[in-house]
């Protein structure tokens, strides 16, 4: 009988998997049999992963010569993390620029499932606390890049967000649909959507939507500080330097406008 805890036998699972796409990255179909012999296992253990990593498509198996090969959602992974590194390659320079006009922090956000996630940060000089936004999740309907990705994104995914519950994360968080699809309207017209702490109490933010070659929205970018500096009209400066900010990462990834955009 094994001494083995459920974890270590689920992490040497995890490992061997991994072992297995390594074995068929090389190319070339190869039977249950070559893979076992290869991780040096018995043909059941390695057929059973194999049983495993071809239910979740990251392998096929030729039904005929019962070979296997990677499977197609392998592609579509590398995509995903391919693209999400080409933008913020090319929004990196943006977001420091923006940063250092601004004075301000500057993130490039991206709509994962029902959330916003930073994917690029840029700190400006006059940012008393610098926090790091990378990789935090945070509501879309109180985040000014969750507004400009609902205003400027497919109307089958506005629905679906705007359908959800509105959680009051502060007292200044907007959780009637009617107030929020007013400042999606709004935010049409602008060009850039505002919240004024509705994330956290003292935190403005203004963000403005980023477009892919192909017209669709792929990102905000989102410029935000404290209340105090970037209060509505204050700084009318910074509406149009995110704007143009989001313009030229647009520009980048090969948008271009219609006339009547422009």
């Amino acid at each position: 009988m094994s001494n083995e805890a459920p974890r270590e036998i689920a992490v040497r699972s995890v490992e061997r998997a991994i072992s297995i796409l390594d074995l068929l990255a090389v190319g070339g179909w190869r039977t249950g049999a070559d893979i076992a012999r290869e991780l040096r296992v018995h043909r059941s253990t390695a057929l059973r992963l194999l049983g495993t990593l071809e239910r979740h498509s990251l392998v096929e198996r030729d039904q005929r010569t019962a070979r296997y090969r990677l499977g197609r959602r392998l592609p579509q992974l590398a995509s995903v993390v391919t693209g999400e590194f080409d933008l913020r390659y090319v929004a990196r320079p943006v977001c420091e620029q923006l940063a250092g006009a601004a004075g301000e922090t500057v993130t490039l956000d991206v709509l994962v499932g029902d959330v916003i996630v930073p994917i690029e940060q840029a700190t400006g000089s006059t940012s008393v606390v610098s926090v790091n936004w990378l990789g935090r999740r945070t509501p879309v309907h109180c985040t000014a890049s969750g507004k400009a990705i609902l205003a400027f994104g497919p109307a089958a995914v506005r629905e679906r967000l705007l359908g959800m519950t509105l959680e009051q994360v502060t007292p200044q968080t907007i959780t009637s649909r009617a107030e929020l699809e007013a400042q999606l309207e709004a935010a049409l017209a602008s060009g850039v959507a505002h919240t004024h702490e509705e994330l956290e109490v003292g935190l403005d933010a203004i963000a403005a939507p980023v477009f892919g070659a192909d017209g669709e929205i792929v990102a905000a970018l989102d410029l935000s500080g404290p209340s105090h500096r970037l209060r509505a009209g204050s700084r009318p400066d910074l509406d149009r330097l995110t704007r143009e900010g989001a313009a030229d990462i647009s520009r980048r990834l090969g948008y271009r406008a219609r006339r009547s955009e422009s």
